[in-house]
């Protein structure tokens, strides 16, 4: 009796899972297309059994169970990587196939989401165009040689999120992609237009990108920083005002950040030198000896350049946090390319959302986002740039009595930035120091020397002792802003 009872249970429970497996369907399918890459959504009523079986020339498959109506429902967006989409019913299963035909050779992922504030289940599936992507995220190519006049110096912009991620919405329905775009085209208008300053995007349209593929963007159009707009969110709708983040090689220690690396979910990535730097048992010291340099490098100066911006954002808007805010975040993880993240307000906010989408303010945040970049490489500028040349001949034209003019008179107009205390990325360097040598001196100028320590950058000595990176590179006969541990420098001093 109990056995039967036992078999009679098993069985209704089988037939119930069976009709909820068969319950399945398809509402629509949406295609979402990037330079790269594309992907296709299944909007599906039940969290999705799938298998994505071998793949024939051009002919991706995906067999999903439990679905018996052999139909897509209604299908947006297109994608030339995708050239049709058709489905069949399996015989003798209760499972259907969805067939993708492609134009080009691709490597495919398939995975599951759960229901979120606006989807319900979805079947994900990625196709990553193997021909574009080489070319979208190529190695950078050797610089040309500068010539008298120099070349530009390159800042790579990014609007985040976009495509089928469209950030965090505001309470009257304002996308956060869509901010982050205008501000980004804004910002990239005003360097195109200044002499010395080129801009460049790491997307283009309204599609996604990876976190972690940003920089390889930047890295592939030999970009000197890398700036990321955002805009927050917070389900306290009264909080507001902008911020700056700069990487922390810890987690964040703060609940905001914590949040931004969860929202990201690409904090293992260090990105960048392990591309350039062949992984050989005979390379690999020197490997991890050239990413720590270029990390406390990148870090020093993404913080220079994160006060910078939160000093421009002060006079145009709110501040959420007056000094800059550290995470582990991917976007930000280049080792060769100084990195910051602005989150231009609280989208959250009514307050904040009716002015981030206003054509006015989001140009009032481009301006001082400008500034700040400007102020930062007119004062520090690459060594091989126009404006380190320009800021040399103007160096070399004044009187040679006045080592202390030529420092006091280029920082009036470009004053040194101010170092704020910051939990995360400050705690990974070492404090710029050491008592300077008895002063030598150099016509009227003193000089002091300086032993070179490790963390340390010349545009963070050059802040030091407020004087030019032109000035050092000029009397220490250096050929570009390269400096290393254990290197004497002469500084003049007043």
């Amino acid at each position: 009796m109990n056995f039967f009872r036992m078999f009679g249970l098993g069985l209704c429970l089988t037939l119930c899972s069976f009709v909820v497996l068969a319950a399945n369907k398809i509402d629509s399918v949406r295609i979402w297309p990037s330079p790269d890459s594309t992907r296709v959504v299944f909007d599906v009523e039940q969290k999705p059994v799938f298998r994505l079986l071998a793949k024939q020339g051009s002919l991706v498959t995906l067999e999903i169970d439990g679905v018996s109506e052999p139909k897509l429902g209604k299908m947006s967006g297109a994608s030339e990587l995708v050239k049709s989409i058709r489905v069949q019913k399996v015989a003798g299963k209760t499972s259907i196939r969805v067939l993708l035909d492609l134009t080009r050779e691709s490597t495919e992922k398939a995975f599951a989401l759960p229901p979120s504030d606006r989807y319900g289940h979805r079947l994900v599936l990625d196709l990553t165009d193997v021909q574009a992507e080489k070319a979208f995220v190529a190695p950078p190519q050797p610089r040309r040689t500068a010539g008298s006049s120099g070349r530009d110096i390159i800042i790579a912009i990014d609007a985040g999120h976009g495509g089928h991620d469209p950030g965090a919405v505001g309470p009257k329905g304002t996308y956060e992609k869509h901010i982050t775009m205008a501000v980004a085209e804004k910002l990239a208008a005003l360097l195109n237009k200044e002499p010395g300053f080129k801009a460049v995007q790491t997307r283009t349209g309204d599609y996604y990108i990876y976190p972690s593929k940003r920089p390889d963007v930047a890295r592939s159009k030999q970009a000197d920083l890398l700036i990321s707009i955002h805009a927050d969110a917070a389900e306290n709708r009264k909080a507001s005002g902008a911020s700056v983040w700069v990487l922390s090689l810890k987690r964040a220690t703060t609940e905001v950040g914590r949040m931004m690396e969860q929202t990201e979910q690409h904090s293992e990535l260090l990105g960048g030198v392990a591309e350039v730097i062949k992984d050989s048992a005979n390379e690999r010291y020197l490997a991890q000896t050239v990413l720590d340099l270029s990390m406390n490098h990148s870090m020093t100066t993404g913080f220079e350049v994160a006060a910078s911006v939160l000093r421009e954002l002060d006079s145009v808007t709110k501040l959420h946090k007056k000094q800059p805010q550290a995470a582990s975040l991917g976007v930000l993880k280049a080792p060769d390319i100084p990195s910051i993240l602005v989150e231009t307000g609280y989208i959250s906010n009514h307050n904040e959302e009716q002015k981030l989408k206003t054509a006015s303010h989001q140009q009032k945040l481009a301006n001082a986002m400008f500034r700040a970049l400007k102020k930062h490489f007119q004062q520090s500028p690459p060594a091989d740039s126009a404006l380190a040349q320009w800021r040399g001949k103007s160096n070399l034209q004044m009187p040679a009595e006045s080592a202390t003019a030529r420092s006091s008179g280029a920082s009036a107009s470009l004053p040194a930035s101010s170092s704020p205390t910051v939990s995360g990325p400050r705690n990974n360097m070492a404090t710029v120091a050491g008592p300077a040598l008895p002063a030598r001196s150099e016509g009227s100028a003193r000089l002091v020397t300086h032993k070179v320590k490790s963390g340390e950058s010349l545009s963070m000595l050059a802040r030091k002792y407020g004087v030019p990176m032109s000035r050092l590179r000029q009397i220490n006969q250096l050929k570009s802003d390269n400096i290393r541990i254990g290197q004497t420098l002469r500084v003049p001093q007043s």
